[in-house]
């Protein structure tokens, strides 16, 4: 999955798949991870946040299944 680059102190670069509504994030400290059954409202809502971190953990780190990717970028 392409992911885009975004200015956070927190996440590195973010895609998302809309057909299968997941969300793929790549942390500063180098993990990636796939959020499944991510609505791209929710997607879009985090591109366009004043601040990506705040609001990944607000409304999405918790409130979607996920499983660490084990490819590198």
């Amino acid at each position: 999955m392409k992911r885009t680059d975004v200015d956070s102190s927190m996440l590195t670069s973010v895609g998302y798949d809309e057909k299968e509504q997941i969300l793929e994030v790549e942390f500063n400290h180098g993990g990636i991870y796939e959020y499944y059954e991510v609505e791209k409202k929710v997607y879009d809502d985090l591109m366009n946040a004043d601040s990506l971190g705040h609001y990944f953990i607000n409304n999405i780190k918790d409130d979607y299944d996920y499983d660490k990717v084990r490819k590198k970028r």
